[in-house]
């Protein structure tokens, strides 16, 4: 990023103007940003009938960012244009073993997770009585890379909201800027419901 000192005719930016200008755009950049979910999956977490969540930023979509317990957003391994909210279950070296014996063992390769649905309802396969969990049981492993945030707040109704339940590590990493970037009447205006 390039900051010029420009003269005009009528005046020059002063010292301030420019100081005022780096610090807006540099320092006080959000860390986080807004997200509308709808959908079963993630319920109790976020309600069936969707919810505001308010999502931080990650540096890098890698184990040392990230941790298993977390629940984050996601490109859709099957619609790349779409997103999806669901909790990491596992990280790359994890050995993945199914409740399902022709199901194989295997083990997670590097910079891949697993994610699931909380739902505990949803079936990994479409049935004809429940719907579908949309996850890592449907699509497989997902690349780390695919990650775009951690969901640290949800506000399902103006009177329904909180933080959201991650990782220990990263709910101690995610309180500052939770203290700081929280306006929870900002997520009202932009909730769905």
């Amino acid at each position: 990023m390039f900051f010029i000192k420009h003269s005009y005719k009528i005046g020059k930016i002063n010292d301030k103007e420019l100081g005022d200008t780096i610090w807006k755009n540099v320092f006080q950049g959000k860390l986080t940003y807004l997200h509308w979910n709808k959908g079963e999956e993630m319920a109790p977490t976020v309600g069936a009938q969707g919810g505001t969540l308010l999502v931080r930023k990650l540096p890098a979509a890698d184990p040392m960012h990230v941790f298993v317990g977390d629940v984050v957003v996601l490109k859709d391994p099957e619609n790349p244009d779409k997103y999806l909210v669901r909790r990491l279950a596992a990280v790359e070296g994890y050995e993945m073993v199914s409740t399902d014996e022709k199901d194989e063992t295997f083990v997670l390769d590097k910079d891949e997770c697993w994610v699931l649905s909380d739902n505990e309802s949803l079936k990994p396969k479409q049935t004809y009585f429940g719907q579908e969990a949309k996850d890592s049981r449907t699509f497989g492993p997902v690349p780390m890379t695919d990650i775009v945030g951690r969901v640290i707040y949800c506000l399902r109704t103006a009177v329904d909201h909180g933080p959201v339940q991650n990782s220990h590590f990263s709910m101690r990493k995610d309180s500052p800027v939770l203290e700081v970037e929280l306006d929870v009447d900002e997520m009202a205006k932009s909730h769905k419901a």
